[in-house]
């Protein structure tokens, strides 16, 4: 979730992730769940970590079950703060 992108000299720079929707019943809009593993610092076992993001997806293009990159743009609602960048499969 540590990637970024340059947009250019005037933008500043912009986290990139990759995820699964799991929800694009709203109009406009995505649900996205990215995971991470890391390992737990006292008990030394990777745990995954999921997290929901809603995403803005203008065309339309990503479906349930699709895995797309998303990055980081101001906020464009009370949740979304993400917007689909491409579907990747």
């Amino acid at each position: 979730m540590a990637n970024v992108e340059q947009q250019g000299d005037d933008r500043a720079r912009r986290k990139v992730v990759e995820g699964v929707v799991i929800s694009d019943r709203m109009e406009k809009t995505v649900v996205v769940q990215t995971e991470r593993k890391l390992r737990h610092p006292l008990y030394k076992r990777v745990v995954r970590q999921r997290v929901k993001l809603y995403a803005h997806d203008e065309q339309g293009v990503a479906k349930e079950g699709s895995r797309v990159r998303l990055v980081e743009t101001r906020p464009l609602s009370k949740n979304k703060r993400w917007r689909v960048v491409e579907v990747l499969s």
